[in-house]
């Protein structure tokens, strides 16, 4: 059985993965992308939450 940490971590990195597929199916520029996956990949919980608020938009149009 998992403990609460380890659920925890487990969610960080569901989200994480997430993000790095959101980054890269957006229209920013290779290089952008490159800066956003390596700032959630080495600041996990700290880039994912900064990546959601000022990250790059995928293509969707939004409701």
């Amino acid at each position: 059985m998992l403990e609460y940490g380890g659920i925890i971590g487990l969610l960080v990195l569901i989200a994480d993965i997430w993000a790095i597929v959101n980054i890269m199916g957006s229209g920013a520029s290779t290089g952008a992308k490159v800066l956003w996956t390596v700032l959630v990949v080495v600041l996990p919980v700290l880039g994912l939450i900064i990546w959601f608020f000022a990250g790059p938009r995928s293509g969707r149009a939004t409701a």
